[in-house]
């Protein structure tokens, strides 16, 4: 009999993460049932309870319940602990709850793994200071990143994330057009602003000819942060797909024990996208 596994969310219905999860189920043998479930607001800590009560094994958890995770999570890795978000959930062998933060370690993967972009010595533009950008700093870091400057439109935000990793790393905080106007080795859109058709307002000069620059929204066509480093000449333009897969692999590794590749899985999943 399979175990079971799920993503809750609000939304959930455009979630990719049941098609990820079978195609590594299929992929290592493992007997894994994964559904995507939507919760009601208000009614997340009960349903993960019920979830977990009634044998589930594990949870991926997206917006907008990666806080309460995190509330949730009696044991925290230091990657969630930093993150202030819990992505993933599981139970220790002693019944107790744990949480874990897989979005950064995806991130790094998709970009050195998959896309040959090295961080180490790499000065870094990180734009955009919520929760994603929080969640993959200290692996960024941890990379062996030289520099990370944190523009945002509200500057104090980004000065938090600086007070709170500084001690990681060489950080700093700007607002995007303060931002100076010399080539970064790599560039992250952490904003939502792709999603309204927008792009954060930062200087052109940013993007030389050797950057590398990464989007975490992905879609069936590029974003308008990607076709803008297209159009200023990036040496690498890179969507948020591969790193979506590349999370769920690491919560796979997680609960199983068990790594899946990887580039066969994105290379589907783009093809589904595109229709």
């Amino acid at each position: 009999m399979a175990d079971r596994y799920a993503v809750f969310g609000n939304p959930i219905k455009h979630s990719k993460s049941p098609r990820i999860h079978a195609a590594f189920a299929e992929q290592t043998g493992e007997a894994v049932e994964y559904s995507a479930q939507l919760v009601e607001l208000g009614a997340f800590e009960n349903d993960v309870a019920r979830f977990f009560a009634e044998g589930g094994k594990g949870l991926n958890v997206t917006v907008p319940f990666k806080q309460n995770a995190w509330n949730m999570a009696a044991q925290r890795s230091s990657a969630a602990e930093r993150a202030g978000a819990v992505n993933t959930l599981y139970q220790s062998a002693d019944g107790v709850l744990c949480g874990d933060n897989t979005d950064g370690v995806g991130l790094v993967a998709d970009l050195q793994d998959n896309n040959g972009v090295s961080l180490k010595g790499a000065r870094v533009l990180m734009l955009g200071a919520g929760g994603a950008v929080r969640g993959v700093l200290e692996p960024f870091l941890a990379a062996g990143a030289a520099e990370i400057v944190i523009a945002n439109r509200t500057v104090a935000n980004a000065q938090e994330l600086v007070d709170l990793f500084g001690d990681l790393g060489h950080l700093s905080a700007c607002g995007f057009s303060d931002v100076e106007p010399r080539a970064f080795d790599v560039i992250i859109n952490g904003t939502s602003a792709s999603l309204q058709g927008e792009l954060p307002p930062v200087p052109d000069a940013v993007v030389g000819p050797d950057t590398a620059c990464y989007d975490m929204m992905y879609g069936a066509e590029p974003t308008p942060f990607c076709i803008w480093a297209k159009q200023q000449g990036a040496a690498i333009v890179i969507d948020g797909l591969g790193m979506l897969v590349e999370q769920a692999a690491e919560s796979f590794r997680i609960w199983r024990g068990v790594k899946p590749e990887t580039r066969g899985v994105i290379a589907e999943v783009r093809r589904e996208l595109a229709g």
